[in-house]
Order: structure tokens, then C-alpha cells, then sequence
């Protein structure tokens, strides 16, 4: 059943106050369906993300420690025992967190009261000219505050840059000046002390793996939302260092999009340092008194603002961090030692994709020690930071998600288990893959199943996606290291399924820009070719050209299509309206054009019609679409945006009529050009983009990222009626 709508007639019903998404105003969050199985399986082991930023202040304190507190009085889904628990980590972080301009306040407050609880970052050295062990607590700004040997023994990463804890701090003064008075009551590192693994992967059962992803990207703070599946398994593979040992992982990419962000907030067992503040006493070992490094007590060590090619690096350094990655050892002296922490590199860009790509490599901005080929071949694993959106307000989660410390004691308990082995019963990787490609690749695969199948029941199809998924980033690496090193032997990266069928992986830069990825770094000039002979993008092909230079009109493609999720330089002048010239006849299905996106998504494709038909010209554009679902107002407000589109349509001569149906399905546009479109996701191909008047990608479509989508190209006779 059709029903004919003409928007005219609807319009001096409809206030169009000029604020098309409306407002909002401030409430407590209502929980999802995903919220309410959240906290059905997993109770008293999430918060709402949303709390956090409610409870921190002026608090520069990592989250990890303030989810603790959250974790301890409002791990729950009802709203009276939610606000107690966070007037109670409020009074507490009033109470007994130390803020540094109040440090005086709280050690007179020790001092007055004898013994005083306080929440500070602990960190321990030994001084050997007394024998003895020295806190300094950062915040209180004390030191030589004696610590027990029994205490380090249990808490040995007090030894290596600090631990939040909370504290029992005593005052006894003594005549003797050089006798410290502050005394070590008691202390407790800001960590989960221990949990139920068992539990935690029967509860996983219960959750589809979409809702599982969608749990983990709220437990890291994201709206998973705004976020496509890619998109969200970038976020995951940052959490791989921490289920898996001796993980090497390089991001880089713009700034602002939260590439050390999981480093220093997510789990107490990482430790994120300045690439600047790298030193082999600290990293390693110090020869002048025996004392391992930051690798032998922490389960990450990420390195930020690793970028920057002025840096100076020292050449030691780089040596012992190559042998460490390969082999997991160091040496001390005439001895070797082993550790298990996974190294991650994080650094900015200061050049796009393409501008990387013609003139050097992705690994271009490393310092000059590090741009080397026997160095890069260590790492398992190179995330694509381009693809990952800048950090915006709207992209934090209001929903419910882990306690962080609880996650990350989940993570580092699965550190021993091997997942690697888990794809071979459907897939075999290609015979050219060499050990250390396999191992990368092997490395990565392993923590995402980790990740996402605890329980170790995972689908042929979400095998194979993981498994792209890892060969992708080892692939990228690789493909680098092969512009910098000529002498290295290409790879076929792919996997054969049982059948013997051949699945070659490319990653999404190659398939974006293939005339600069198979350029080599050492290609004279601008106009290289790639590896299929075609010239490259500066080139004038001359056989497009007709006689006398009269040019000919290029053969439209007719078939299928796919693009990858993140991909850019999509848009729909390139993709739709080469098909629709000189149509006077448009008929666009697409079920879901209710919501604004979806409407400012019709809207640009009327901009693409107008901006390449004559303006003499007219040209009736049909909408088959269906009635939103979602209530009256929302109805309502779908029929403003369509009346806005319709009017906005006709100063440019396009017709634009609407008719709602309930029994459409599918997606296509037919015209009278002579070609029928089929769209996979209609015209909502393009990923969450903001109306920030300065952001390019809000104005022009070949800048944004796009969904996974697929699309074919159907001739059909120009005399066939198109309704």
C-alpha cells in the first residue's frame, strides 16, 4: 500500500523554527536494550561512562583510578544508589585526594589528626647509603617517607614510575632533623585484586558479538554509534598490547584522536613516557646498580610523541630495543634477561596519506635511527591513525561499560593463553609469508580473538574478518619497509581457504591511492607508474583524447562495486551522478530518509544533480521512501526536512515529490538516462559527519569516510518507464 504525500500541503501545519535537530535538554541517560543486559550479566562490574567526567573536576588523575571509586559505590543500573555513589567519590576525592596546591592544607591536616588517608601517585627508590626504602608522593610533594621491604615485594612496580594508591600517612616528630616524620601507615595500590575469569566468559555467551563490541568500545568511553565496524576494531586493536606479550604496535597518524589516550587512563598495568624521556637505564637496565627497567614490571610500555624527524635518538638504545622486540631479551653486563612487556609507538603526522605516499613512506616522520628497515620489520602491527576521527565531544559514551580496572585485570589474566592457531581449521596463510611476517600477523589475530571471543566460539566469517584484519596491518608495515629497503623480497599477503581459493588482502590506503602505493621510495619523478603499468594520477592520458583533440566520452562501468569501510575520495558526483546526466526522470528508493543525516544526505545528492544539469533544464526527482516508526513527533519532523529538501530542490529546477510506502525494501535509483543503480545502503553510505562549518569534510564528500558499501550499475533500455 502507497500513500501519496504532497508536502505543500503539510507545510502551514509545520513550525520551521530554523533548528532542524532540535534540542535537548540535560537528563540522566536512558539506558539502552544493550545498557539493561549490560548490567543484567555483568552487575557490580560497570559504571556509566558518563560518570567519570561528573566525579573528575579539576582532578588529573588518571580514570582508571576515579572508575575504581565509581566501581566500589555506584557500580549499578539504579538511578537513587548511582547519585549516592557519586556524592560519595566526590566527598572522597574532596577528602583525600591531594591537589598539589593543596598539599600544604593536607600535611597539616596529617599533622593535627596524627594519622590521614590520601589518594596520590607512590613511587619508591632505594637508598642504599641507609639500606633502605624511600617513597615520594607526588602530589603531597614528600619524600623519604620509609617503606617496608615486604611492601615492595608485593607492589615491586612502586620501583618504576609510580602507582596510585591509596594511603594510611602517619606524623611523628622527632628532635633528630634528618629523621623524616612522615611514616608509611598502610597502602593499597588502585587495582582489582582479583575476579572471576570463568564468569566473565560464561556472561560473554549472552551477548551477540556486535553487542560484545559495542560493550568493549563503551568500556574504553566511545559511543559506538558513531563508529563503523573498522572503526571499532582500530579502537580494539589498541587493547592488544595488554592481552598479549611482547606485542609490538606502532600508531601514527593527525593529532587529537586519542592515540595514547588507552595508555595512560586505561589500566594500571601500562605505563605511557615521553619518546623524549627514552633512555636504556630506564627502559632496560642500569649496569651501575642492577636495576631492570620499566620492561620487567610493566605489561606495556608505549612511547609518546614518538614522532619527529629532528629528534635525537641514541644509537645503543635502538640496538637493544631491536634485539628486545625480536628475541624478548636484553642484556645486562655478560648477562641476558628476558621480559614480557609489549612495546607501542605513538606519534603524530604532519602530511596526509597521499603527500606520504608519493614522496617517501607512511613511516616517514620517525626519527632517523628508527626509519630503518631492520627496526621496523619487529613490529606486529601498524594502525592506520588517519582513519581514526578527532576526538569530539559527542563521541563519549553515555552508556554503561567495564570498570577499567576490572578489564584490565580480565586482559593481563589472559597474557598466557595463545589464540594464534585458531583460524587454521578454515584458512591457511600463503607459502611466501615469511616466520616474522607470520608472527606478526599470528600476534595480532591472537589478541583480537582474545578480545572478542574469550570463550573461544567464534564463526568462520568472523575468523576470516579477524584474520584480514591482522594480515591488513602487517601488511602495511611491510609494504613500507619495502620502499625503504629494496634489497627486501615482496610478499603475497593473503590465505587460502579449504577449498584452495586464493584471498588476497590489500590495505585501505593501496586500494585509495594505487598509482602512489606502488610507487617505490626510490621512483624518479612525479609521474612513476604502478605496478599495473598505469600512469600515475600527474599523467594526461592521451588516449582519451579524440581525433584533433576532440574528447570522447568515457564508457560508463556496468557491474558490481565494493568500497571498505573508512575509505575516502568517495562521493556522490563520482559514484552516482555520472549515470544520472541528462536524465529529466529520477527515481530514488531508499527506505531511511527520516532522520536529519538522512535528510542532508537527499540533499546533497539534489546539490550533485544541480551542479551538472542545465539550468534551462528540468527534471522531475522521485522519493519512494517509508513513514518513520519512531512516533508522531518523529514523523513530523522527517516531513519538515523533506519539505525543506523539496523547496530548496525547485530554485535549482529539480521537482522533487515524495511518496511514503511500507512495503519497500530495497534501495535504487532509476533514471531515464538508461541506467538503474542498486545501493546497497542507499544514499546513507558516508560515516558520522559534524556541522562544523570549519571542517572540509562537511562541505565536500571525497574528504569524509565512508561505511562498507556496495553498489551495481545496471544498462537498461532508455524506453523502459521507470515506475
Amino acid at each position: 500500500m502507497t500513500e501519496e504525500t504532497d508536502l505543500d500541503v503539510i507545510a502551514a501545519d509545520l513550525l520551521l523554527d530554523g533548528n532542524i535537530e532540535g534540542q535537548t535538554e540535560d537528563q540522566t541517560p536512558e539506558q539502552t536494550a544493550l545498557d539493561k543486559k549490560i548490567n543484567q550479566h555483568f552487575a557490580g562490574l560497570v559504571v556509566r561512562k558518563d560518570l567519570v567526567k561528573a566525579v573528575k573536576g579539576n582532578a588529573i588523575v588518571p580514570s582508571y583510578v576515579l572508575e575504581y571509586l565509581l566501581g566500589q559505590y555506584a557500580a549499578s543500573d539504579d538511578e537513587a544508589t548511582i547519585q549516592a555513589g557519586i556524592d560519595s567519590v566526590r566527598k572522597i576525592l574532596a577528602d583525600h585526594y591531594v591537589q598539589r596546591n593543596q598539599s600544604e592544607l593536607v600535611k597539616s591536616t596529617i599533622k593535627e589528626r596524627g594519622r590521614y588517608k590520601i589518594i596520590d601517585k607512590v613511587s619508591v627508590s632505594l637508598n642504599d647509603k641507609d639500606d633502605r626504602y624511600e617513597a615520594e608522593f607526588s602530589n603531597l610533594g614528600i619524600k623519604g617517607v620509609v617503606v617496608e621491604s615486604a611492601t615492595i615485594n608485593a607492589h615491586p612496580k612502586l620501583l618504576v614510575g609510580g602507582v596510585w594508591c591509596i594511603c594510611d600517612i602517619d606524623y611523628f616528630h622527632f628532635d633528630d632533623a634528618r629523621v623524616v616524620p612522615w611514616q608509611l601507615g598502610s597502602l593499597k595500590p588502585i587495582q582489582l585484586s582479583n575476579f572471576d575469569f570463568d564468569s566473565y566468559t560464561t556472561s560473554r555467551r549472552e551477548f551477540t558479538t556486535d553487542e560484545w563490541i559495542d560493550l568493549l568500545i563503551q568500556s574504553i568511553g566511545f559511543n559506538p554509534a558513531l563508529f563503523g565496524r573498522r572503526a571499532k576494531l582500530i579502537q580494539l586493536v589498541r587493547l592488544i598490547p595488554f592481552v598479549e606479550r611482547n606485542y609490538n604496535l606502532v600508531e601514527l597518524g593527525p593529532k587529537g584522536t586519542g592515540k595514547s589516550h588507552i595508555f595512560s587512563e586505561f589500566s594500571p598495568h601500562g605505563m605511557l613516557i615521553s619518546g623524549g624521556e627514552v633512555t636504556v637505564p630506564k627502559l632496560f637496565v642500569n649496569n651501575s646498580n642492577g636495576r631492570i627497567g620499566l620492561v620487567g614490571y610493566w605489561d606495556v610500555v608505549a612511547f609518546d610523541e614518538f614522532a619527529g624527524r629532528k629528534k635525537r635518538t641514541d644509537k645503543a638504545l635502538v640496538d637493544i630495543m631491536k634485539n628486545y622486540m625480536a628475541n624478548k631479551s636484553f642484556s645486562r653486563g655478560v648477562e641476558t634477561l628476558g621480559a614480557e612487556a609489549s612495546m607501542v609507538f605513538v606519534g603524530n603526522t604532519s602530511h596526509n596519506v597521499p603527500y606520504m605516499l608519493k614522496h617517501s613512506d607512511l613511516f616517514d616522520e620517525l626519527p632517523e635511527s628508527y626509519h630503518d628497515a631492520a627496526y621496523l620489520d619487529r613490529l606486529h602491527h601498524f594502525i592506520p591513525g588517519w582513519e581514526v576521527d578527532t576526538i569530539r565531544g559527542e563521541m563519549f559514551s553515555e552508556g554503561y561499560g567495564f570498570v577499567v580496572d576490572y578489564i584490565a585485570e580480565v586482559l593481563k589474566s589472559m597474557r598466557n593463553a595463545d589464540y594464534s592457531d585458531r583460524y587454521q581449521q578454515h584458512f591457511t596463510l600463503g607459502s611466501d609469508i615469511s616466520t616474522r611476517d607470520r608472527d606478526g600477523i599470528h600476534k595480532t589475530f591472537s589478541g583480537l580473538m582474545k578480545i572478542l571471543y574469550p570463550h573461544g566460539e567464534a564463526t568462520q566469517e568472523e575468523i576470516e574478518e579477524t584474520l584480514r584484519f591482522a594480515i591488513e596491518g602487517r601488511k602495511r608495515v611491510k609494504d613500507q619497509i619495502l620502499r625503504i629497503d629494496a634489497t627486501m623480497a615482496e610478499v603475497k599477503f593473503g590465505y587460502l581457504d579449504n577449498d584452495g581459493g586464493w584471498h588476497p588482502v590489500t590495505t585501505l590506503e593501496e586500494d585509495e591511492y594505487p598509482t602512489h602505493y606502488h610507487r617505490t621510495r626510490h621512483a624518479e619523478g612525479a609521474d612513476a607508474t604502478d605496478s599495473t603499468g598505469e600512469e600515475g594520477s600527474g599523467a594526461t592520458a592521451s588516449a582519451a583524447d579524440g581525433v584533433a583533440g576532440t574528447p570522447v566520452k568515457p564508457e560508463l562501468y556496468a557491474g558490481h562495486r565494493e568500497y571498505q569501510e573508512n575509505q575516502r575520495g568517495v562521493s556522490y558526483a563520482t559514484v552516482l551522478i555520472p549515470y544520472l546526466r541528462g536524465a529529466t526522470e529520477i527515481t530514488l528508493t531508499d527506505p531511511y530518509i527520516r532522520q536529519f543525516h538522512q535528510a542532508r544526505n537527499l540533499m546533497e545528492f539534489v546539490e550533485a544533480l544541480a551542479a551538472v544539469k542545465d539550468p534551462a533544464d528540468e527534471v522531475e526527482l522521485k522519493l519512494i521512501t517509508t513513514e518513520s516508526s519512531d512516533g508522531p513527533e518523529k514523523v513530523q519532523k522527517q516531513l519538515e526536512f523533506l519539505l525543506r529538501v523539496k523547496q530548496a530542490a525547485a530554485v535549482a529546477g529539480i521537482t522533487l515529490d515524495v511518496e511514503l510506502s511500507d512495503t519497500i525494501h530495497d534501495r535504487s535509483i532509476r533514471a531515464n538516462s538508461g541506467w538503474r543503480i542498486n545501493l546497497g545502503r542507499g544514499l546513507d553510505i558516508f560515516q558520522f559527519v559534524s556541522n562544523d562549518t570549519f571542517d572540509i569534510a562537511a562541505k565536500i564528500q571525497q574528504y569524509r569516510q565512508v561505511k562498507a558499501f556496495g553498489i551495481t550499475y545496471i544498462k537498461e533500455p532508455t524506453t523502459q518507464p521507470i515506475d
